[in-house]
């Protein structure tokens, strides 16, 4: 079984999610998909990435820029840095992953959720951004925002991202193998692969 701890306000993380969607088709591994919050991560165990931000790298900086294009071009998506809103304030969007997750709905949200930030330019915490990804999706607006403002979605969240945290995380996307064999980001997934396949074999 695969865990996936996911934040749409990634880059890293649209590209994990897309390529961990081909890795459960074609492995057909059982995967469950948690929403958390990483700024809640960031601002707890990990504030170096608030550092590295303030003062970067630049040949560093420049890299990351070519690499995360030559991922985008292997998955085949479009990913652009967007210009007007980073980081963004992404809890109203991963709330409603976890509304719209006993319905069946979520993949399909959180996917629309990511193109229309890192491929769009939109600004995914606004309300007008996510009521027009409902509409697009067939979910009605105002059940969806009076579903991300109940207190069990609000609390599954925080709670998603205390047990990443607990589990060792400190980033988006997280994901576990088996309960406890912990991978970190979208360049893990030919180990993630490994690791499904030397787990069967052991079965």
């Amino acid at each position: 079984m695969l865990e996936v701890f996911f934040d749409c306000s990634s880059p890293w993380t649209y590209l994990a999610f897309e390529n961990l969607k081909a890795l459960q088709k074609e492995l057909q591994v059982e995967t469950a998909w948690k929403p958390i919050l990483v700024g809640g991560i960031f601002n707890t165990v990990n504030p170096s990435v608030y550092a590295q931000r303030e003062t970067p790298v630049p040949a560093k900086a420049r890299y990351m820029g070519k690499d995360l294009r030559d991922w985008a071009r292997f998955t085949g998506l479009t990913i652009r840095f967007p210009p007007a809103v980073f980081p963004v304030n992404s809890v109203k969007a991963m709330r409603g992953c976890i509304w719209l997750e006993p319905q069946g709905r979520m993949l399909d949200f959180a996917t629309a959720v990511f193109e229309a930030y890192w491929s769009q330019d939109q600004d995914i915490s606004a309300d007008e951004v996510l009521k027009a990804i409902c509409e697009k999706l067939g979910i009605a607006p105002a059940a969806f925002f009076e579903g991300i403002a109940q207190t069990g979605v609000k609390d599954q969240l925080r709670l998603n991202t205390e047990e990443v945290m607990a589990r060792g995380g400190f980033g988006s996307p997280t994901i576990f193998v088996g309960g406890n064999d912990m991978y970190f980001g979208n360049d893990r997934l030919p180990l993630i692969r490994d690791a499904v396949l030397r787990a069967r074999a052991q079965a």
